[in-house]
């Protein structure tokens, strides 16, 4: 196993893996709409600040994760917009093996925390607080959702 950055020359790869995790159980998750998709990951992986790396094992890609280094009073974070393991490879443990050796890709890079979002009531929820994340008492997300013209 290792972990390497992703570039944008990977985008089709990632959106490959990325509809086959979230357009099936337990998301459900509807990227038919390939431009749509094509957007919401060239907003990941193309902006300066991105970070995409990926989990390897055999020379193939089983986990993604797909976020930006931000820049904040209490130091420089990174932000996980999208973190996934291969349906194949589920529930093997290797969805903390890849948090563990991000942790540590990312403190190399000076990034004293990790912050990311996720639904309570999905499988992800319970994965990240056994993998050391807690939720932020005073964090509250917020939406509004626009009427279409």
């Amino acid at each position: 196993m290792y972990i390497k950055k992703l570039e944008i020359e990977n985008l089709e790869e990632v959106k490959n893996l990325f509809r086959s995790v979230f357009m099936n159980e337990p998301w459900n998750d509807d990227w038919s709409d390939d431009k749509q998709l094509t957007n919401y990951m060239q907003d990941l992986m193309g902006n300066r600040n991105s970070l995409g790396l990926a989990l390897y094992e055999n020379d193939k890609i089983v986990g993604i994760s797909l976020g930006s280094i931000m820049h904040w009073c209490i130091g420089n974070e990174f932000y996980i917009y999208e973190f996934f393991i291969t349906r194949e490879n589920q529930n093997k443990g290797l969805g903390s093996q890849f948090l563990d050796e991000i942790e540590k890709y990312v403190k190399e890079l000076g990034v004293n925390h990790i912050f990311l979002q996720t639904d309570r009531p999905m499988p992800a929820y319970e994965f990240y607080k056994k993998n050391g994340f807690t939720e932020l008492e005073e964090h509250v997300s917020l939406v509004k959702m626009l009427e279409k013209k």
